[in-house]
């Protein structure tokens, strides 16, 4: 009777025999941190495949354990490619001016309203004309239009259209776009006061007539009343905040710009803030007495105003300072800034 002889053959020889023309394989010592996952990953295979191979019935392995894995294809050495280097972006100032908003400033260099922002510092949409800006890139060149010849309307025609407010619209600057007074604005639109939010629809009316008329500048303040409000205004510096007060007693906001105006010699009554705001129309270069107003401060809307001075001072009835001056780059003000407006 023949014997069978069998021939033991280390599990190492017989998965090289197995894998032999179709696959690697090699053994590897598991490191702290490894996970199967991880390792299938760096040997492009798979947990299950590691898992038949060694005997495994749990994804559970230690370090310096040595376990057999396979490859498609020999393994090689991982080179990382260093992250290009951003070239140095280069800035350069820019000055706004009137009717500029950062939405238009951010189109004009090929950038974003949030890298302008973040590139000067800014916690608001608010700027100014005269502020200066750093902004990166170039401007890009505005191709006019090509003329188009308009056809001339009779004389006396008028055209009804709508327009709808952008970022930095004010009624005084959409009047003088389309030549008409900011009261004729306000009665086509059934306004009660100045006040317009972006995305808001105007009606607007103007007569046309083959001569382009030229937008008009609002007036400045007369000269001597401004100088008379802020001069009449300094000189109840220091006197204490009272609530509804309006005497030299105690002032609150309200009551001060009362006090002050008709002190300069403007008969006014004695309004709350909203009151003198629904009195004055938006300007978009402030002068030395015109007035600021500021809202959501204590209430909702419109709730805060005090009398410009230059330079981006204001003063006004604070209520633990008293009268007295502040700045409009404290990021109170500049959160609550609404806007500059002048007597009618």
């Amino acid at each position: 009777m023949k014997k069978t002889i069998v021939r033991s053959v280390s599990t190492a020889a017989l998965l090289s025999t197995v894998f032999a023309g179709s696959a690697y394989a090699s053994n590897y010592t598991v490191q702290k941190g490894d996970t199967l996952t991880k390792i299938a990953s760096k040997y492009q295979t798979t947990v299950p495949k590691i898992k038949e191979l060694n005997g495994l019935t749990s994804d559970r392995i230690y370090a310096n354990q040595t376990l057999t894995v396979t490859a498609d294809e020999p393994i090689q050495p991982e080179v990382t490619t260093p992250a290009p280097v951003p070239a140095p972006t280069s800035t350069s100032d820019y000055v706004v001016v009137s009717g500029d908003y950062l939405g238009k400033i951010a189109k004009q260099f090929n950038t974003t309203v949030s890298e302008l922002k973040s590139l000067n510092g800014l916690t608001t949409d608010m700027i100014y004309a005269g502020q200066t800006l750093k902004v990166s890139g170039n401007a890009t060149p505005v191709t006019p239009p090509p003329a188009v010849a308009p056809s001339t309307p009779p004389a006396d025609s008028s055209v009804t259209s709508e327009y709808t407010v952008v970022s930095g619209d004010t009624l005084s600057r959409i009047g003088l776009n389309y030549n008409m007074t900011v009261q004729a604005l306000k009665s086509l639109n059934g306004l009660n006061s100045d006040r317009i939010y972006v995305g808001q629809k105007l009606k607007l009316t103007a007569q046309v007539s083959s001569t382009p008329s030229v937008p008009q500048t609002p007036p400045a303040p007369t000269g001597d009343f401004a100088a008379s409000l802020v001069n009449a205004a300094n000189s109840v510096m220091g006197v204490p905040y009272a609530w509804g007060g309006s005497s030299l007693n105690g002032f609150d906001c309200s009551g001060f710009i009362h006090y002050a105006a008709n002190q300069a010699g403007k008969k006014i009554g004695r309004y709350s803030a909203e009151g003198y705001y629904s009195r004055t129309f938006y300007v978009d270069q402030p002068q030395p007495g015109d007035l600021v107003f500021f809202e959501n401060t204590y209430k909702k809307g419109i709730s805060h105003v005090g009398i410009y001075l230059g330079d981006n001072q204001f003063i006004h009835a604070d209520e633990k300072k008293g009268i007295s001056v502040a700045n409009l780059s404290n990021p109170y003000y500049t959160a609550h800034f609404d806007g500059f407006k002048r007597f009618y």
